[in-house]
Formats: structure tokens, sequence, C-alpha cells
């Protein structure tokens, strides 16, 4: 109610001519409008739906915490061994040694690098479930990259032999795409099984 003072104890409210101190709490009175809404009003206001409720940040339960180490292990397996190449060279490439030579190699690292903090915003059960499309487009994002990688490779000739094998860095960043994809799908559980008023901890099971 615009033009009323009230007592920021008990908001009993005055016309701003009527008075300055409340007569019963002996407090200045403030604009109504500036004070915070009292106990009553919070109370009547509806519950948060629980899928809506903010959740810790070390929340790890509902797929957040799989997926955040998924992303922080393909990050890592990025910069390990992919190929080892006896011929027509004696080399070792990783996944950063693929991307500096081919650019669209670069695609994992920045599917994990945007996957990572992607999931750890999500701080509601409701953003969880909403994510999940974007999370596993990057999920497929790192296995097709993968698929390609091994479906595309130079022809060996008699004047020019290809001799390699496939290390455990690419091995291992397929089957955490693959994992990825999974938990991508189940991100944030179901919404039948929340409880109305119960904050949820981290230590429920994925569902």
């Amino acid at each position: 109610m615009p033009g009323l003072v009230a007592c920021p104890f008990c908001r009993e409210m005055f016309e701003p001519s009527e008075a300055r101190v409340c007569p019963e709490c002996g407090l200045p009175l403030e604009d109504i409008r500036k004070l915070p809404p009292s106990r009553e009003a919070l109370e009547d206001e509806p519950p948060v739906p629980p899928e809506l409720e903010t959740l810790p940040i070390t929340y790890v339960a509902r797929g957040r915490g799989l997926l955040a180490g998924i992303a922080s292990l393909g990050l890592v397996a990025f910069f390990l061994p992919w190929v080892r190449e006896t011929a027509p060279e004696l080399r070792v490439l990783t996944g950063f040694g693929f991307a500096e030579r081919l650019q669209w190699m670069w695609a994992p690292f920045v599917s994990w690098i945007v996957m990572l903090p992607l999931v750890l915003s999500r701080r509601s059960i409701h953003a969880m479930r909403g994510a999940r499309l974007a999370v596993g487009f990057l999920a497929a994002i790192v296995i097709a990259t993968v698929i390609v990688r091994v479906t595309v490779v130079p022809e060996s000739t008699p004047y020019r032999p290809v001799r390699f094998a496939w290390a455990p860095g690419l091995h291992a960043t397929f089957v955490l795409g693959l994992l990825a994809l999974f938990a991508a799908s189940r991100f944030g559980g179901r919404v039948d099984d929340l409880p109305s008023k119960e904050a949820r901890k981290g230590d429920e099971m994925l569902h």
C-alpha cells in the first residue's frame, strides 16, 4: 500500500502524518514498501515444488556427480596416448596431438569442457532434467568423433606402409562417451519419487 508507513516489528500501519514512531513498540516507522515480507506473509507463500528447490553445490545424486566425474576423466583421457604408430613414423599421438593436426579432433575436448560446467550449473532437479538433451548431444559428439577417427585412416601401400595400434586414451574416450550418453538420459532422475519437504543432501541413489 503506497504512501503508508509501518512498524518494522509489529507491522502496524499508519498514515505518514499520523506518527513517526510506533506507539506500541517505540520503533521508528518506515515506508511499508521498503520492509521485508512479514512472517505471516512468508508462511502464506506456497512451498517451492521439490523439483525446483535449489540444491547444494556439492549435490552428487541423480547423475550430477557421475556426469561431472565422466567429463573430468574425459579431459584427462584427451591428453593420454590415442595411437602408437610404428610406420611410416615411430611416434605416439594423444588426443591433443591429433587435434593439433586435425581441427575436427578438438570436438571431444570442447564437448568435455562444455559438459562439466553445464552439469555443475544445474542446481535443481528440474534444471537437470531440462539439460538431458544438451548433455546427451555433447556425449554423442565424443562418440561420433572416435568412430570417425578409427574409420578414416591412411591407406597402407607397398611404398608407404602404415602400421599403428589404437592406444588406451582413445578406448577410454569412447567408453566415457557411452557412459555419459547413458547418464544423460537419466540426468535428474524421476519426479514421481520426490519428497514434499525433505531436503535432498546428495545421498540418494540414481534413479
